[in-house]
């Protein structure tokens, strides 16, 4: 790698103090690198693509939340074309993100991970689909859960429309005796079988 850096640097003509500068640097961080044991590079490259992996992932929760958040009313003060315009550049930092850590994956890491994207790709799309089958018991549980949570209040006001037929039915025929044993009629009749 140091052999590329000084052909690199030697096709320059007149280098600048700046361009010097840099080079020195980039020869320090390289020589600092061999000397560090292969396992710990390798570690650093993995946290870097994780860091970058991470930032994806929270740009894709924020593009997700922005789809869900589309689909409720919104009472907010923004304009539909201010949140249209938020999505598309949360969808355009994602392409973005994604393209950079491809480069990342494909160009920029050593021979010992060579084929790091593709399995990247293929360990990314399984825990996708594990997600979504996760994601998708999780839903069928929580429309179960509704589904007996309406039944039971269903049951309830059922039970509630009958209790509530055989209090008036009670009530309407304690009224209709009170009101009988008030009436004259039934005064009458008591005088008669009284004697």
């Amino acid at each position: 790698m140091l052999k590329d850096l000084k052909e690199q640097y030697h096709k320059i003509v007149e280098p600048s103090r700046e361009q010097t500068k840099q080079y020195n640097e980039e020869v320090k961080r390289v020589q600092q690198l061999a000397e560090t044991p292969p396992q710990d590079a390798l570690n650093s490259i993995w946290d870097h693509l994780g860091t970058f992996v991470d930032e994806y992932d929270r740009l894709s929760k924020a593009f997700i939340e922005e789809e869900a958040n589309a689909k409720k009313v919104y009472r907010g003060s923004e304009s539909v074309a201010r949140r249209a315009l938020r999505r598309i550049q949360i969808r355009t930092q994602l392409d973005a993100a994604l393209v950079e850590v491809r480069e990342l994956m494909v160009y920029n890491t050593p021979s010992e991970l060579s084929d790091v994207w593709t399995r990247f790709e293929k360990m990314w799309q399984q825990i996708v689909e594990e997600q979504s089958e996760a994601l998708a018991e999780e839903l069928r549980k929580t429309q179960i859960v509704l589904w007996q949570r309406k039944k039971a209040i269903n049951k309830a006001k059922a039970m509630a429309a009958w209790v509530g037929a055989v209090l008036f039915v009670i009530a309407w025929m304690w009224g209709l005796i009170i009101l009988i044993r008030m009436s004259q009629t039934y005064r009458s009749l008591s005088f008669y079988v009284s004697q």
